[in-house]
């Protein structure tokens, strides 16, 4: 209990007062209420923020529960080494951020990098990659996606093979082709689990952070700016703690929006079944 109070609850409490708070972690702090909020509103360098959270959410959210569940399909067979495949597929989510980042900061180096090498030898003139502000923040995406959608496949894969064959076997019977199958027996029968992925996959890409800070550190101007890091570079790079506390509770009442929406969206679907 105290270990909980003391990480977790202490915490959330005294940064929920120190968003009330002009405090630079240094000089005692000066109580200002809500214009830590106020001019949040109006910085356009939190809006830039939030635009590329937004961004990074529509894109990285839907693609990756897409690709796992087509990987999955493909992987819910008997084929020959499927498990080694199986097994490639999830590797990458493995790694951690950080490791995905200096592994990829190399890998796009504008320079020196495997991928400009490659692109070289097809005629095809150098990227800027993470150095360009037009790709930077799709390049992340592109990242994120390698190392995520390991976790939709796994969790589809477990969902697919719930599914009771003899659901499958009826509606071949019926005459039914593989895409009303899969439109009328495999899509409901995983619906629960696709909810829990939207909501897990929402939660994560609102909290990036790890792999900004490795690869781009916000830049290059900006484009990669996502809130979790405005609220570190506010916090502990500008010492301004009370402006990154008001920040972070910004995001915190995002994420209750969130949840709160995909579970009122849930209920529909509950109360036909």
């Amino acid at each position: 209990m105290l270990i909980i109070l003391g990480l977790g609850v202490v915490p959330v409490l005294w940064s929920l007062v120190l968003s009330f708070q002009v405090d630079d972690l240094v000089t005692p702090s000066r109580w200002v209420g809500l214009d830590n909020y106020a001019a949040l509103a109006q910085d356009p360098h939190f809006g830039q923020a939030v635009e590329n959270t937004v961004l990074y959410t529509v894109l990285y959210v839907p693609l990756s529960i897409l690709f796992g569940f087509l990987l999955a399909q493909a992987l819910n067979r008997r084929i020959r080494l499927v498990g080694v495949y199986r097994t490639l597929v999830f590797v990458p989510f493995v790694l951690s951020a950080t490791a995905q980042g200096v592994l990829f900061s190399f890998i796009l180096d504008p320079q020196f990098g495997a991928a400009n090498s490659l692109l070289h030898h097809l005629g095809i003139s150098p990227q800027g990659f993470l150095t360009d502000p037009a790709q930077a923040l799709l390049v992340l995406v592109g990242i994120t996606l390698w190392s995520g959608t390991g976790f939709c496949v796994v969790v589809y894969l477990a969902a697919l093979q719930d599914v009771p064959p003899s659901l499958v076997e009826a509606a071949r019977l019926d005459g039914a082709g593989t895409w009303r199958v899969l439109r009328h027996v495999t899509l409901p029968a995983v619906t629960p689990v696709t909810a829990f992925l939207v909501l897990w996959q929402l939660i994560t890409s609102l909290q990036v952070f790890d792999l900004v800070y490795v690869t781009t550190k916000g830049g290059p101007l900006g484009s990669t700016t996502v809130v979790v890091y405005f609220v570190w570079e506010q916090a502990f790079k500008n010492f301004t703690a009370g402006y990154g506390a008001a920040s972070a509770y910004v995001l915190a009442l995002a994420l209750l929006v969130v949840v709160v929406a995909v579970r009122l969206l849930r209920r529909p679907g509950k109360a036909l079944r």
